[in-house]
C-alpha cells in the first residue's frame, strides 16, 4: 500500500527534482549540441508514450479495460500532448502545457492518488509519467528557451475547461470521476483545503489562475536574475 511521504514517495520526488535540475544545469551544453538536445527531447517523448502504452497493454492482458480506463484525466491528456509538443516544438502546446501540465503533474506528485507502491508497475507508471510531463516543460523552457506569454494564461484556463468536457460527460453517464469533477480523491489531495462538492469546483477557478500566475512570475523572475548576472559577471566573484 502506497504511503504518502514514505521512502518510495520521497524517492520519486527526488528523482523528479534531479531530472529537472539536470536539464537546467546542462542547458547550455544541450543548446550547443543540436543532436544531443533533439535526442533528449525524443527520449522524454518516448518515455511518456511507452509508459502509457505499457499501461494499456496491462489493461489488455488482464482484461481490465473499462469506462474508467479512458484517457480523460488531465495528466493523461497532458502526457500525450507533451510528447507531441516535444516532437513538434509547438509553441502553442507549450504555452498550454507549461501551465496545465506542470500544475496537474506537480499536484499529483505531491499528493498521489495511488494505492500500489514500489516496486509495483503502477507505481512506476504513475511517477514516470508525471515526472515526464514536468520534465517536458522544464526542457522546453530551459533548453529550447521557450517562454510562456502572459496572454497565453487565459488560453490555458480555457483549454482546461475544454479538456474537462469529455470527462464530465462520462462522469455523468457512467459515475466515473475523471479530473476529480465528481468527488475529491479518496486518498487526499490539495482539494481537501477547499469546500465540499460542488463548491470546490468553483473555488478552483481562482486557485488555477493564481497558480498559473505564480508559474509565469517564477520564470520571469529567473530570467531577470539571469540577465542581471550576465550584465554584471564580476559581481559573482
Amino acid at each position: 500500500m502506497f504511503q504518502p511521504y514514505s521512502a518510495a514517495h520521497w524517492g520519486a520526488l527526488i528523482g523528479c527534482a534531479a531530472v529537472c535540475i539536470g536539464f537546467i544545469l546542462l542547458r547550455r551544453q544541450l543548446r550547443s549540441h543540436k543532436k544531443a538536445s533533439r535526442a533528449a527531447a525524443i527520449a522524454i517523448a518516448l518515455v511518456l508514450a511507452i509508459s502509457e502504452l505499457a499501461l494499456y497493454l496491462t489493461y489488455t492482458m488482464r482484461h481490465e479495460w473499462s469506462i474508467g480506463a479512458l484517457p480523460f484525466q488531465l495528466c493523461t491528456i497532458s502526457l500525450w500532448l507533451s510528447a507531441i509538443m516535444l516532437l513538434t516544438r509547438s509553441q502553442r502546446l507549450y504555452e498550454i502545457l507549461f501551465y496545465l501540465g506542470t500544475i496537474g503533474a506537480l499536484q499529483a506528485m505531491l499528493t498521489p492518488d495511488l494505492t500500489e507502491t514500489f516496486p509495483h508497475f503502477r507505481y512506476f507508471h504513475f511517477f514516470v509519467g508525471h515526472i515526464g510531463i514536468i520534465a517536458a516543460s522544464v526542457y522546453m523552457t530551459a533548453v529550447e528557451q521557450f517562454r510562456p506569454r502572459l496572454r497565453s494564461l487565459p488560453m490555458a484556463v480555457i483549454a482546461l475547461h475544454v479538456f474537462a468536457i469529455p470527462g464530465a460527460i462520462v462522469n455523468a453517464i457512467a459515475g466515473t470521476n475523471y479530473m476529480f469533477l465528481a468527488w475529491k480523491p479518496v486518498g487526499g489531495s490539495m482539494l481537501d483545503w477547499l469546500g465540499p462538492w460542488p463548491w470546490y469546483l468553483i473555488e478552483l477557478e481562482p486557485v488555477v489562475w493564481l497558480l498559473c500566475g505564480l508559474l509565469y512570475g517564477t520564470v520571469r523572475l529567473l530570467d531577470r536574475l539571469g540577465a542581471r548576472r550576465a550584465a554584471h559577471p564580476s559581481s559573482q566573484a
